[in-house]
């Protein structure tokens, strides 16, 4: 099963609802102010109180929506940094501990939305990674229990601000709207191995990214265990699993984004996020 997050520009109204081949089921309509967006839900209830909604006509076909970041106003986002056997070898990466920033809400934006290039950098560039969103209360949680406590997975577009990162990671990834998250989350029960999804980038329709999950240094088990040793994870955070190799800013010549850009993160039972650069 597939959930989006989404507004109706002509309603000034946002929700949340099932992804069926022509458009979305309205669950926010139904299940009211208990349950007005995504991560509430994931907080008070269960995705198999889902079952009884997905034989439902659809509410609102694609063209009457635009996509929100899949969490919204997520209480926390974790990204992986140098996650990839590729990457760390473009980075000469060689610490064994995962590499941890973060995320505010306000740099996320949704799928077929702009993601927004500052002004003051000529390095805008695109990491294609997997998303996880937690579904229950985690706090030092065993890589072993772990895959337990995930809703879903989507797709992200990590975009850098390569001229701040180096500086300090997260001051490179936290301007506004440089965080595509989408364009859905397919949920845990249809993605029983994380590690075995195929993930590709597309910049202007040139493959620039192509590898598989299995090819990250920390599975995303792994990830969980580390993080919620320190920090308690809760429905509706979300982790950011790090990028492939590839990237722009290690080409020859460098390959950044611009203006009038399209970015594509494609993810093996997930979809394909779609971005504009503005």
């Amino acid at each position: 099963m597939q959930l989006c997050s989404f507004s109706l520009p002509d309603q000034d109204k946002k929700s949340f609802g099932i992804v069926l081949e022509h458009g979305v089921i309205d669950l926010g309509m139904r299940f009211g102010a208990a349950c007005p967006d995504l991560k509430s839900f994931l907080t008070r209830s269960s995705l198999a109180d889902l079952a009884a909604f997905r034989t439902m006509p659809v509410d609102y076909p694609f063209s009457a929506i635009h996509f929100l970041p899949v969490i919204e106003n997520p209480g926390k986002v974790f990204c992986v940094g140098m996650n990839y056997a590729d990457k760390r070898k473009e980075f000469a990466e060689t610490l064994d501990a995962p590499t941890l920033f973060v995320r505010f809400a306000d740099s996320l934006t949704g799928h077929d939305r702009p993601l927004q290039k500052p002004v003051t950098t000529q390095e805008f560039d695109f990491e294609g990674e997997l998303a996880v969103i937690i579904g229950k209360a985690a706090h030092q949680v065993s890589a072993a229990d772990a895959l337990a406590v995930v809703a879903g997975y989507s797709c992200f577009m990590d975009a850098t601000v390569r001229d701040m990162q180096f500086t300090w990671f997260t001051a490179g990834k936290n301007w506004p709207q440089t965080g595509g998250f989408g364009p859905w989350m397919t949920t845990a029960d249809a993605i029983p191995d994380p590690q075995q999804l195929a993930i590709k980038t597309w910049l202007n329709g040139r493959e620039v990214q192509n590898d598989t999950t299995g090819s990250m240094v920390h599975p995303v088990a792994k990830i969980i265990e580390y993080i919620s040793a320190f920090s308690p994870l809760s429905p509706g955070d979300v982790i950011i699993t790090g990028s492939p190799g590839g990237v722009g800013k290690k080409r020859t010549p460098p390959l950044f984004m611009f203006t009038g850009d399209v970015v594509e993160v494609e993810i093996e039972k997930i979809g394909r996020l779609r971005n504009v650069i503005a």
